[in-house]
């Protein structure tokens, strides 16, 4: 299992971090369920360090390009 965290504060692109994250909505990333070998990601998200965090779930099938990319960027880290 991979995991990566990413404060998008110290960033370059944390502007375009934040707009991704702030587009993501469960009822758009599918039903979180996996065709046979792909992976599911669960995304944890924070406004601020001991903000309540919002819980995604989204199969690798459902990735839309941006969401792809943020993901990408968060397990780089």
């Amino acid at each position: 299992m991979a995991h990566g965290e990413l404060d998008t504060a110290f960033q370059p692109d944390g502007a375009r971090l934040e707009a991704a994250v702030r587009a993501l909505d469960q009822a758009r990333l599918g039903s979180g369920l996996p065709q046979p070998d792909r992976f599911v990601y669960r995304v944890e998200v924070r406004d601020a360090p001991g903000a309540v965090a919002t819980h995604l779930t989204v199969a690798e099938q459902d990735l839309d390009q941006t969401t792809a990319w943020l993901l990408g960027r968060v397990l780089q880290s």
